[in-house]
């Protein structure tokens, strides 16, 4: 029997094309009351797929992630996904191991690295503390020493290693291309990309949600869709479309560099040598903790510690990256691994990650007004639960409630 809400027409849009959103499109288009016939699934992106963090984050998976209310499923369906889709080839799928790397770092700072002076260590305030291993609780058993296949290191460096995870618990993607190829597959089953800023959601009646109004991105003219159902997904930008999301942001700098390795992603601990770069104090005084993750397309992606020194721009176009920051990541990683140190840095960027304000979340699911959902708050955890919110969010939007798994605690309406 084919239920009524089945075959009525729907027009769902989803504000938002980074990993949320993008995910949530797919998993829309696979529901089984999904009727291309009668339903739209629009994904309304400012400025381009993964312009934002989903483009420039690291793509870590782990069992040992947060919160445990989504982990589990979103680990699950990425692994689903990539031998479905072969992502492994498509996206960079894989395990992995990860350990943290306690170390002390050498001085390089009169050599070269991949054509940049190293940049000594400057006072920043008013950072944030957005590593992912100290919200870990599986930090392993501190070995005598590193693997031997984790050979790009200096051995005189390191002081002691921790198995955080192993390739059973422990994956990877590349985060750009696991969310272009989610909008491609989306697509492909029925559902269309535009290229628009929000600048109003009408909500307004007893009706709920009723469409929403964007500027078109090449026209630059002002048009309006239907929607029955809208699903906000925009990370940072989310209270930038709707003032009440208590979203806020954090910008994060990181770089990649070409260096064939073996697949581990190493959270660090690093001393830095007295009168490291010339200036020894930083926002941690004279330790950094930089996260490494080895690719299997030859690079390494390294992230350092995330800061509140610019505001959260009007779009991802206007995202500023400072050159320092970037340079202070490769002089970290570079005093303790000789393959950092010498590689080609391929890539220096910055993005911003959408956190709970007062802590929580991500927020998945409902607001309180009929039609109008939210998926955000994500933290540096939104490459790892995208798929768990993309599964979850068709199910509120097809079957009025979460089915997959139990997130009372992550509701929007307990914040809102």
């Amino acid at each position: 029997m084919i239920m009524a809400s089945e075959t009525a027409e729907r027009n769902i849009v989803i504000v938002g094309g980074g990993i949320i959103g993008c995910t949530t499109a797919y998993f829309l288009t696979r529901h089984p009351s999904f009727n291309p016939t009668e339903h739209t699934i629009t994904i309304l992106e400012a400025q381009s797929i993964a312009s934002g963090a989903s483009g420039k984050a690291g793509g870590l998976l782990a069992l040992w992630a947060y919160p445990s209310s989504i982990v589990p499923l979103s680990y699950k369906l990425h692994a689903e996904l990539a031998k479905e889709h072969d992502g492994a080839k498509r996206w960079g799928y894989r395990t992995v191991h990860c350990g943290s790397l306690s170390a002390k770092g050498k001085d390089y700072s009169s050599d070269t690295i991949a054509n940049s002076k190293i940049n000594g260590v400057r006072d920043r305030p008013g950072g944030e503390d957005w590593q992912k291993l100290p919200k870990t609780k599986t930090k392993g058993v501190t070995k005598n020493g590193v693997p031997e296949d984790l050979d790009w290191f200096d051995a005189d460096c390191i002081k002691s290693y921790s198995e955080m995870g192993t390739p059973s618990t422990t994956a990877q993607v590349h985060p750009y291309l696991f969310t272009t190829s989610m909008a491609d597959l989306a697509v492909s089953s029925g559902a269309k990309v535009i290229l628009g800023s929000v600048t109003a959601i009408d909500y307004t009646g007893p009706h709920g949600v009723k469409s929403v109004t964007y500027e078109d991105k090449e026209t630059k003219h002002i048009r309006t869709l239907p929607a029955t159902d809208v699903i906000l997904a925009a990370g940072p930008w989310t209270s930038h479309v709707f003032p009440e999301a208590p979203i806020e942001a954090v910008r994060a700098h990181s770089v990649v560099v070409e260096a064939d390795v073996s697949p581990y992603a190493v959270f660090s601990e690093i001393g830095l040598p007295k009168g490291f770069g010339g200036d020894l104090k930083s926002r941690h005084g004279s330790t950094v903790s930089p996260e490494m993750y080895a690719r299997p397309d030859g690079t390494v992606y390294a992230c350092g510690e995330a800061d509140t020194l610019a505001p959260l721009p009007k779009s991802s176009a206007l995202v500023e990256c400072s050159p320092s920051h970037c340079n202070d990541i490769i002089s970290y990683v570079g005093s303790i691994s000789p393959a950092l140190r010498r590689g080609k840095v391929l890539a220096r960027q910055a993005c911003y990650l959408p956190s709970v304000a007062g802590g929580g979340g991500p927020l998945i699911g409902a607001t309180g007004i009929k039609g109008l959902f939210m998926a955000t708050g994500h933290t540096c955890w939104g490459i790892q639960n995208s798929c768990a919110t993309g599964k979850l969010m068709s199910e509120f939007v097809y079957e009025g409630s979460a089915k997959s798994a139990r997130i009372d605690a992550l509701d929007p309406r307990r914040f809102l």
